[in-house]
């Protein structure tokens, strides 16, 4: 892949019309100082004092955030946000984004917002010293010693999901929309990132839906991505890791890469639809439903690494270079590549900029 022939697959970017329909949560990181930590005079416990708030659309808002860094014309989120604080959040930084056209997403009473809040230490220091009531504190209340570590480090995570099944209404109220909506793009993309099926936006009767979708438009790009499998979706394009691949042909053992090359073809020509696995350090395998299947190798590492929305940015690197008329393998150099930025990018959920993948290709 040269500069030049990326350049001309990109540059059909800002022409496409491309709606993601899935789970769209808040990013929400509380950067905290360490230097500034106190001491609870209520409880004796530290107080880790929160220096700034940055609140950003995530799941499948990350995808959305790489179709925006492309330069993508058009796009549509399609799924909804609880009628709270965190949808208010979650709503505002979706109309402050370029491109974005909130015609088909939604706030419901019936929901909570599904929210990722991530306590990230952005800044290290030392204790400050016990004093007056602290001093005299038991061993049971003190405090442990903050260890330095490089960059920004992440705490355990907070996290607001939805615990029951998706009310029929809300379901009801997603397929209207999805209906009127598919004959105008160019492509969907389908994000299940609920951990319990049935809870988020691709429910049973959704997934039904959008099967009549994709029998009625053949020629339709829709490229599905799920963590709990695909084999309750209809027969689109698939993009899964290893273990879902195997799991997907009835096996649980993970197989070497030979035979991962043999299975994602069977996959392909099973359903008539092309099938992307993606292998961490040993880059994704992409299969045609003609049987070919080709292979590309993760770039190198350069540096420290964090791999929070590489997924994403393969998703959304994937289905645009597909649409600008990108080969199968041309199609995974870009998402391969797209992906090495973004795991260079600590502390944040990255993205991909057409710039900055057509400057690695050089």
């Amino acid at each position: 892949m040269t500069p030049k022939r990326y350049q001309q697959i990109s540059s059909q970017f800002p022409k496409m019309r491309i709606a993601i329909i899935g789970d769209f949560c808040l990013d929400r990181y509380l950067e905290i100082d360490l230097a500034k930590e106190e001491i609870s005079i209520e409880t004796g416990l530290p107080v880790h004092n929160v220096m700034n708030v940055r609140s950003q659309p995530g799941g499948s808002g990350t995808i959305l955030n790489n179709l925006v860094a492309l330069g993508v014309g058009e796009i549509v989120p399609v799924g909804f946000a609880g009628d709270d604080g965190e949808g208010f959040e979650l709503v505002r930084a979706l109309k402050q984004t370029k491109g974005v056209d909130l015609c088909s997403f939604f706030q419901t009473a019936d929901r909570r917002t599904f929210t990722y809040t991530k306590p990230i230490v952005v800044g290290e220091g030392k204790p400050p010293k016990a004093s007056g009531k602290e001093a005299g504190r038991s061993p049971m209340t003190a405090r442990t010693p903050v260890k330095s570590t490089r960059g920004p480090r992440e705490l355990n995570r907070l996290d607001f999901k939805n615990w029951s099944a998706t009310p029929a209404a809300v379901s009801k109220r997603l397929i209207t929309n999805i209906t009127e909506i598919a004959s105008k793009m160019d492509a969907l993309i389908l994000l299940d990132q609920v951990d319990i099926a049935g809870t988020g936006v691709l429910t049973k009767e959704v997934l039904s839906a959008i099967g009549k979708i994709a029998k009625k438009n053949p020629h339709l790009v829709i490229l599905a991505d799920s963590r709990n499998g695909l084999s309750q979706f209809p027969a689109v394009d698939f993009k899964m890791n290893g273990t879902e691949l195997s799991r997907a042909l009835g096996s649980h053992i993970v197989p070497d890469l030979a035979e991962l090359h043999r299975r994602s073809s069977q996959l392909a020509v099973q359903t008539g639809h092309r099938i992307f696995v993606t292998l961490s350090e040993c880059g994704i395998i992409g299969a045609a439903p003609d049987g070919t299947v080709e292979h590309v190798p993760s770039l190198p590492v350069r540096g420290e690494i964090d791999i929070v929305g590489a997924g994403d940015s393969v998703t959304a690197n994937l289905v645009t270079s597909l649409l600008g008329q990108a080969t199968l393998r041309e199609s995974l150099e870009i998402a391969n590549t797209a992906a090495s930025i973004v795991i260079h990018q600590l502390g944040t959920t990255g993205t991909a900029s057409r710039l900055q993948i057509k400057s690695l290709l050089a």
